[in-house]
């Protein structure tokens, strides 16, 4: 595989704060550029914050959400953006969209859709079967999951795999709930579980920095690896 830089842009992104989330990427992924970086990626559904619940039933609120990142990615180059958006095609799809030179070059649609818990997005999106398209970024192959999908050993990243991934990016976000950072500590000490170590390919991972699911003031600097 070529080598890639690769930024993680792990911010503190706000429910709902469509625009000064999009500021939030547009100074992360300026920053990324200014870095040499090849790609950034910024966590699940970042346009809109997470977890965006109710606010996705209205049409105007995921409407006004792409007009943001169709915003951001006329303002992308060569270096290569991982985005979370919601994305209306019929129904609605927790998707993330590859930006490059001005424009939204593809998007990837969650398949596993996490209902437990703090967890309740059947009650707003629709899950995807395909594992979404293959990019060339850097001169390597690169594929992008979402949160939950790195989880099941019959999920995407395998058949990205095979289909000849180098690297699989995975974005994802939580939403707070007390006990939260212990919990996924005591879980997953060197990191969550993922079918890539099943494979030859790599993987590379995006959140955010806060847990809070309302404002925060926490740094937002991209990480790059």
């Amino acid at each position: 595989m070529h080598r890639l830089r690769v930024a993680a842009a792990q911010l503190d992104l706000v429910v709902g704060d469509l625009e000064g989330n999009a500021a939030r990427i547009v100074a992360a992924y300026e920053r990324a550029v200014a870095e040499g970086c090849d790609l950034v990626a910024f966590p699940e559904l970042a346009v809109t914050g997470y977890p965006p619940e109710d606010l996705l039933l209205r049409p105007a609120f995921v409407a006004q959400s792409r007009e943001w990142l169709d915003r951001i990615a006329a303002g992308t180059g060569a270096t290569a953006a991982v985005i979370g958006f919601p994305e209306l095609d019929g129904v609605l799809f927790n998707s993330a969209a590859v930006c490059a030179h001005g424009a939204v070059q593809g998007v990837y649609r969650k398949h596993f859709l996490p209902n437990y818990a703090v967890f309740d997005e059947e009650r707003y999106f629709e899950p995807w079967p395909g594992d979404g398209p293959l990019f060339g970024i850097g001169g390597a192959t690169v594929a992008v999951t979402v949160c939950e999908d790195a989880w099941f050993p019959s999920g995407p990243i395998l058949t990205q795999a095979v289909a000849g991934a180098d690297l699989v990016v995975n974005v994802n976000a939580s939403p707070y709930y007390a006990g939260r950072l212990t919990s996924g500590r005591r879980c997953w000490p060197a990191g969550p579980p993922t079918p890539a170590s099943r494979s030859s390919t790599s993987t590379s991972w995006a959140a955010r920095t806060s847990w809070s699911s309302t404002a925060g003031r926490s740094s937002s600097t991209p990480r790059a690896r």
